[in-house]
C-alpha cells in the first residue's frame, strides 16, 4: 500500500504531456507575475475581453498549423517549411476571388464559398506538391519544401499583381472575427473544430496507427501491406489543405491578402510547437494534443515577451532562448542525467532494497 503514491507519481511525469503541461503552466505563470490580471475576463461591447482570451486567440492558426506539422513530422520525419507561404497563397486566391480582381472591394463580386473552396484546394495542390517530392521522389522534406517556402509568396503575389487585395466586407471580417451574438472569437471556432476532426478521424479509423507505423520504418510498414508512399503523400496534402484554413482565417483578421506578411516566420512556431508538445521530430509517435499544448505555449511566450516591453525585432531572440530551454529539459539526454542522478543519489530506491 505504501508504494502506491509513488507510482502514482511515476505514472503522471511518465506521460507525454507532462513536460508540455508543465512548460506551459511556467509560462502562464511569468505572465501571472508580469501582469497579475492577465487571467482577468470581462465581457466588453458584448465580447469577451482579456489577455488570456487574446492568447488563445493569437494561437489559433498556429494550433491549425501545428496539427498539420504533426502529421507531416510523424509520417516522414521531416518538417513542411511551406506552410506559411501556403497559407498567403490560400489568402490570395480566396481574397483575389471575392473581389474580382480588384485592389478592394465593398462587396462580394463571387460567393464566399466558392472563394474558400478555391483557396483550400489551392492550398491542397500545394501541399500535394509536396508530398509528391516527399513520398514519392524520396527528396528529403526540408529541402523538397523549401521549394515553396521560396517561390510561395511570389506565386501569391502573381494571384494578386502584386497588390494587397481587400475585402471590407463584414462578413468575410466574420471568420477572422466574432459571430453576431456570440463572445467568442471566431478563431478559436476554427483552431478546436480542427483539433477535434482530426483527432475524431485519427482514432476512429486506422489512419493514426498507418501513419506512426510509415514514420517508424516505412520499409516495414510497406512490406505488412500499406501503402506508404500513400500515407505519407496523404499527410502532406492535409498539412497543405489545413495551412490553407489557417491562411483563410489570418486573411480575415486583416480583411485582405497580404502576400509579404501573412504567416510569416509561423512554420518555424509550428515546428517549435510539436517539439515543445513531447513529439519526436524524427517521426513515429505523436499526440495531437500536445502539439496543440505547445502551440498556446509559443503564444502565452511571445504575450510575455510583449509585456516586458521587447521590441518585435528581439523577439526572436528572446523566444529562442526560452525555447531551447525548454526543448533541453525535455530531451531524452537530459531525462537519463537526471533518472542517473536519482540513482546515484537513491540506489535504494530504484533498484530495491536489499533482502
Amino acid at each position: 500500500m505504501s508504494e502506491s503514491k509513488p507510482s502514482v507519481w511515476k505514472r503522471i511525469t511518465a506521460n507525454r504531456l507532462f513536460l508540455p503541461v508543465v512548460c506551459l503552466v511556467v509560462v502562464l505563470l511569468l505572465n501571472v507575475i508580469k501582469t497579475p490580471s492577465f487571467f482577468q475576463v470581462s465581457v466588453r461591447n458584448g465580447v469577451l475581453y482579456g489577455y488570456i482570451i487574446d492568447v488563445v486567440n493569437r494561437a489559433s492558426e498556429l494550433v491549425i498549423l501545428a496539427v498539420g506539422m504533426t502529421l507531416v513530422t510523424a509520417s516522414s520525419g521531416g518538417q513542411d517549411i511551406s506552410v506559411g507561404a501556403v497559407m498567403a497563397v490560400a489568402a490570395a486566391v480566396c481574397c483575389q476571388i471575392l473581389s474580382g480582381g480588384q485592389v478592394t472591394t465593398n462587396s462580394f463580386r463571387n460567393p464566399l464559398p466558392l472563394a474558400i473552396l478555391a483557396a483550400l484546394a489551392a492550398a491542397a495542390l500545394c501541399g500535394a506538391f509536396n508530398g509528391l517530392l516527399v513520398a514519392k521522389l524520396k527528396i528529403q522534406p526540408m529541402v523538397a519544401t523549401l521549394i515553396l517556402f521560396t517561390a510561395g509568396r511570389g506565386i501569391a503575389q502573381l494571384v494578386t499583381q502584386g497588390q494587397i487585395t481587400y475585402v471590407r466586407v463584414d462578413t468575410y471580417k466574420v471568420l477572422g472575427g466574432y459571430l453576431h451574438g456570440c463572445p467568442i472569437p471566431t478563431p478559436i471556432f476554427f483552431a478546436v473544430g480542427t483539433a477535434v476532426v482530426v483527432h475524431l478521424v485519427l482514432n476512429k479509423t486506422a489512419l493514426g496507427l498507418y501513419i506512426e507505423s510509415v514514420g517508424i520504418n516505412r520499409n516495414a510498414s510497406r512490406l505488412v501491406g500499406l501503402n506508404s508512399t500513400m500515407i505519407q503523400f496523404l499527410t502532406y496534402v492535409l498539412c497543405g489543405l489545413l495551412a490553407g484554413v489557417a491562411g483563410i482565417v489570418a486573411s480575415s483578421r486583416i480583411y485582405s491578402a497580404d502576400a509579404n506578411n501573412i504567416g510569416l516566420n509561423l512554420e518555424m512556431d509550428a515546428i517549435l510547437a510539436v517539439a515543445l508538445g513531447g513529439n519526436f521530430l524524427g517521426g513515429g509517435k505523436f499526440t495531437l494534443m500536445g502539439s496543440v499544448i505547445g502551440a498556446f505555449t509559443i503564444q502565452a511566450l511571445t504575450t510575455t515577451l510583449y509585456a516586458m516591453n521587447v521590441s518585435g525585432d528581439q523577439l526572436p531572440v528572446y523566444k529562442a532562448i526560452a525555447v531551447v530551454i525548454i526543448v533541453t529539459l525535455q530531451s531524452p539526454v537530459f531525462q537519463r542525467y537526471v533518472k542517473m542522478r536519482k540513482i546515484r543519489k537513491n540506489p535504494a530506491a530504484e533498484g530495491g532494497a536489499p533482502a
